[in-house]
């Protein structure tokens, strides 16, 4: 699949997971995180053959967390778990950040709802200034997906989130993927649109703790899109293996999909597409993204 997106003006829209519980999935972001329902619905089985590569239907619930909206995707017929063994430095690891107004209230309001695992150890850690000056802690949702808490320093609050004063849960900052060549995801990225915003090299003792990961070095892109909404970091570990290409069916617990809407229609060649307004792409490294034109753009067509 190849796309030919330069010049134009896209957006990270919204958020996909893949669930075989959905509804237990979701009555857990909404107590841990003060998700709100939007809608619900089904793809049927053209839908989801067509567009995701998936016999038989499939029924998706959608929140919002903040101003984003995250879909929760269950298929009729399940594909396999999360990798439960996998660590933050595999290509198939993939999270979202959650922007909060104090860790603290954030972590005692997680730790209240049970179902979900901690990846960080010793509880969150302030990085470096090298490396943003944040507060950080990841874990797993009872289903298995990485997530991650984020408190940006007081000096360094987009207007976006200093805008949410009260809550404790702001929305969703960015969603950030392991890739095994930077360059090589760069320029696929650019090729949607995005633009290289930042770069930073981060590691030490934090780093190693929030990631779990031994010797932990990693290489951090953020990549922007149009407006102020979330962006992509990907995430290069130095000389840690890494392991293949993802090979995840859309109907994987771990086939998290990144929804990208465009201002115009895309020239796009795809093995995948609804009546030329929805696409499946993957990056190089296997990632899922649905593309979307706007004016055609009427709810979640991947769930």
């Amino acid at each position: 699949m190849t796309a030919n997106l330069s010049g134009v003006r896209c957006q990270l829209r919204r958020f996909g997971l893949v669930a075989r519980q959905a509804e237990k999935l979701v009555r857990f972001y909404e107590a841990a995180f003060g998700g709100i329902r939007t809608g619900s619905g089904r793809l049927d089985a053209g839908q989801s053959e067509k567009l995701l590569g998936v016999r038989g239907t499939a029924r998706y619930i959608t929140i919002r967390l903040g101003s984003e909206l995250i879909d929760f995707l269950q298929f009729g017929r399940p594909g396999r778990c999360y990798p439960r063994a996998s660590a933050a430095s595999d290509v198939i690891f993939q999270h979202f950040a959650i922007v909060v107004s104090e860790m603290r209230l954030a972590l005692e309001r997680l730790c209240a709802i049970p179902g979900w695992t901690p990846i960080t150890r010793g509880g969150p850690q302030r990085l470096p200034l090298s490396s943003g000056g944040v507060t950080a802690f990841k874990f797993r949702d009872p289903a298995g997906h990485p997530l991650e808490l984020l408190e940006l320093p007081p000096d360094n609050i987009p207007l976006k989130w200093r805008e949410g004063q009260g809550a404790i849960f702001f929305g969703i900052d960015h969603s950030a993927i392991t890739v095994r060549d930077t360059s090589v995801s760069e320029q696929f990225y650019h090729g949607l649109g995005f633009m290289t915003s930042g770069r930073s090299v981060n590691q030490g003792p934090e780093q190693e703790r929030l990631d779990d990961v031994t010797g932990a070095v990693v290489e951090v892109t953020a990549l922007s899109a149009a407006g102020d909404g979330p962006h992509i970091e990907l995430l290069c570990y130095r000389g840690v293996s890494r392991g293949a290409p993802i090979v995840c069916k859309s109907n994987d617990v771990a086939a998290t999909r990144l929804e990208l809407e465009f201002e115009a229609p895309p020239v796009i060649e795809a093995s995948t597409a609804i009546k030329d307004r929805a696409y499946k792409l993957l990056d190089p490294d296997g990632h899922h993204l649905i593309v979307l034109n706007h004016s055609s753009h009427r709810g979640p067509r991947d769930g």
